[in-house]
């Protein structure tokens, strides 16, 4: 049943997005990534109001490898035997090298700073995109990343206090943690010229959560069956959203899609207000009207630019 279930799914999303080219349907998948990647966000900060982050990053990770478990034995591990190991093991662990930056500065650190860092990862990627890959770097693209950092800096700078001493330590820990991402996107893309996205996933979730459990272990606390139910919804929405993600970087060049990257704050704005009774700011407003503007835009540009290019094999 899980079997037929699953390539109805895949026939049903190729039905819908085989026509379109390459590039729309990298910005399409990596919206979804987006999107989910905010629910997981609000759910874990839920969770990491009682616990130990680390415990939280390795139950993360931990309950997406559970998640994946079943179709693994659907289909078989042999499918996913990696064809490069070094490169999944390098992988995990530069993405685990930034989560770890990333929770170590992430109580020292305001939100609002936070926020404003974070969205330094795409720039760092398209960089990489350019040096690494040799991607060809439209003006379209450098335009609408900059047009939707520039809509981050209108909702964070109001809230960010200057200070003569200059920014702390943890606030270099968690710029530190954005070039690491980068790199690890980077690799992501480069395993998706040989490996599939299913074994990209799996390993991805092995790696971390294996590197991951030594920081747990000290810090670990014991969960009620509403946390353990909170974890089991953070791993279905991490492999999901990890999914998304990996599929628009082997369906489409990795800078295409960065533009994209910047419709977190919108949805975070969204959750925050639902969710945590985060009243939007009109600078909340008006920034993120100027991302989804800038979206909106880039995602067009591309589709009249790649419309002759045929479309990306499922």
């Amino acid at each position: 049943m899980l079997r037929r279930a699953w390539r109805h799914l895949r026939r049903a999303v190729h039905r819908r997005t085989a026509h379109l080219p390459p590039t729309v349907q990298g910005l399409l998948w990596s919206a979804l990534s987006v999107t989910v990647f905010s629910g997981l966000n609000a759910v874990a900060r839920v969770l990491a109001q009682g616990l130990d982050s680390y415990q939280v990053q390795f139950l993360r990770y931990a309950m997406g490898l559970l998640v994946m478990l079943p179709f693994v034995m659907l289909h078989g591990a042999a499918r996913y035997r990696p064809q490069s190991l070094h490169g999944h093991l390098a992988r995990g662990a530069l993405h685990t090298l930034g989560l770890t930056l990333w929770f170590a500065a992430l109580p020292r650190v305001p939100l609002a700073d936070l926020t404003a860092i974070g969205f330094t990862t795409p720039l760092f990627v398209m960089l990489g995109a350019w040096l690494v890959f040799k991607e060809q770097m439209r003006w379209e693209r450098w335009l609408a990343t900059t047009l939707g950092f520039a809509g981050v800096l209108i909702v964070v700078l109001p809230q960010v206090s200057f200070t003569a001493a200059g920014p702390g330590l943890y606030h270099l820990v968690m710029l530190a943690s954005a070039p690491v991402f980068a790199a690890s996107y980077l690799l992501t893309k480069a395993l998706t010229r040989h490996e599939s996205t299913g074994t990209i996933l799996l390993w991805q979730q092995i790696v971390i959560a294996g590197l991951s459990l030594p920081l747990a272990v000290g810090v670990w606390q014991p969960l009620s069956a509403a946390q353990w139910g909170g974890f089991l919804a953070c791993g279905m929405l991490g492999t999901l959203g990890h999914f998304a993600l990996t599929k628009s970087l082997k369906v489409a060049e990795i800078s295409s899609t960065q533009s994209v990257k910047f419709i977190e704050l919108i949805w975070a704005a969204l959750l925050g207000w639902v969710v945590f009774a985060d009243v939007p700011t009109l600078h909340t407003l008006a920034g993120g009207l100027l991302i989804a503007a800038a979206t909106i835009w880039v995602t067009r540009r591309e589709a009249r630019i790649s419309g002759a290019r045929p479309p990306a094999a499922p």
